[in-house]
């Protein structure tokens, strides 16, 4: 997905799509000749969060929110039940009119939940076997479609509601590249090699997500803080966030880039493996501090690294205004439950918006004096079901398809 500048042509860029697409994907020569960009409206990157309320405009509002609701009904921002359920109550308080008890009922609104509400996570192993207690996706619906303003709220009130409700999601306003990191190697079935992600690159910080989904090539072309973006498959399962970092939180650094100075692949200009985006931030092991590394693999990793630098100018690190909660950061994880809790409801599934540390494999060090020590990781039990543990994988963030370059920077 490319950013179009004001001063870009977009048939010219149509011209050197397969240049760009060699570059900047994995795609093969015969998926690359057959691959055509698409041209669409969508939200501006540089476009801040903060000025969409102010907008006044009706119709600007709504392709903000048609924006919104498509990307999140294909399932690109991790959304829990409880939130997904107000803002298809408020899509649905916009198509459907006010609410009116008697017309609306779970049965009217079961035919519309595709469209109302993104995609939901998987039914667990125990409501097979029981009835749930937790209510259904209809009834969730119903219940926030009766709370919606009435018939004085106008629509672009409305808009402003699911605006808002949107900022609040991860990767919201961000620019999505496709990458892949390292597993957790070990365990019982020894799944080690690299585990396809989604990176979000916006003004506030880097987000890691598990995308769980294939992702396509395309650009857009930007104008009045939209811009325009090819679509994505939606997943078959919920995406849930692995690490979130606001920009004073991190330190990066482009590894293996071509034409990068001091790199002997980028000298030769056929690099052996993808570029690699490495991001360092703080964490603790055992209790102790430490600093924490993790690996980013991308065609991709150069747009990253260049993004990250312009958001960084236009005043990404500095500190968030009075009385604005920052992001979630790295250390907002859930911590578990208690091994000895009994009569506690067991809690298998967490937060998709709360980052996941635990499925992260980082490179751990601490500083001592002018001399870095790396810690061990803990000892890991090795697969039954390999000689050798755990084995390697090749980097494929793209099975089946064309990755397309991620927003162009100058």
């Amino acid at each position: 997905e490319v950013q179009l500048k004001p001063r870009h042509r977009p048939l010219r860029l149509v011209r050197h799509w397969p240049e760009l697409l060699l570059r900047f994907s994995l795609g093969s020569p015969a998926a690359i000749a057959q691959d055509e960009p698409c041209l669409q409206l969508r939200r501006n990157v540089f476009f801040p969060k903060s000025r969409e309320l102010e907008l006044q405009e009706e119709e600007l509002l709504r392709l903000l929110y048609e924006e919104a609701r498509e990307q999140l009904q294909g399932g690109r921002y991790p959304v829990d039940p409880p939130e997904a359920a107000e803002l298809g109550a408020l899509s649905c308080r916009l198509r459907l009119g006010p609410f009116e008890r008697g017309r609306h009922t779970e049965l009217s609104l079961r035919p519309l939940l595709g469209e109302l509400l993104p995609p939901g996570p998987p039914a667990r192993w125990g409501a097979l076997f029981r009835r749930s207690r937790e209510p259904g996706p209809a009834q969730r619906l119903l219940e926030a479609f009766a709370r919606a303003p009435g018939p004085e709220a106008p629509p672009a009130g409305l808009y402003r509601d699911f605006l808002r409700r949107c900022h609040a999601l991860p990767g919201y306003g961000c620019a999505f590249f496709p990458g892949a990191i390292e597993r957790p190697s070990g365990g019982l079935l020894g799944r080690g090699g690299l585990r396809p992600v989604s990176v979000a690159v916006g003004l506030e910080g880097v987000t890691i997500i598990d995308p769980r989904q294939k992702v396509l090539g395309g650009f857009w072309g930007s104008g009045m803080g939209l811009r325009g973006a090819l679509w994505v498959t939606p997943p078959r399962a919920p995406q849930h966030v692995l690490l979130s970092l606001t920009y004073p939180e991190l330190c990066w650094e482009l590894v293996g880039a071509v034409g990068q100075d001091g790199d002997p692949a980028g000298q030769d200009g056929d690099p052996t493996e993808p570029p690699q985006l490495w991001l360092e931030f703080d964490g603790d092991h055992e209790g102790a501090p430490v600093n924490r590394l993790l690996r980013v693999f991308s065609p991709q990793a150069e747009l990253m690294s260049a993004l990250i630098e312009c958001c960084i100018e236009l005043g990404g690190a500095a500190p968030p205004p009075e009385g604005q909660a920052p992001p979630p950061a790295a250390a907002a994880a859930t911590p578990p439950e208690p091994a000895g809790a009994r009569g506690a409801p067991l809690r298998r599934q967490q937060s998709v918006t709360q980052p996941r540390l635990q499925r992260l494999a980082t490179i751990d060090y601490v500083r001592e004096g002018q001399e870095l020590r790396r810690v061990k990781p803990p000892r890991r039990s090795v697969s039954f079901f390999s000689r050798g543990g755990a084995g390697g994988g090749s980097y494929s963030p793209v099975a089946g398809g064309t990755g397309g370059a991620g927003a162009e920077q100058s």
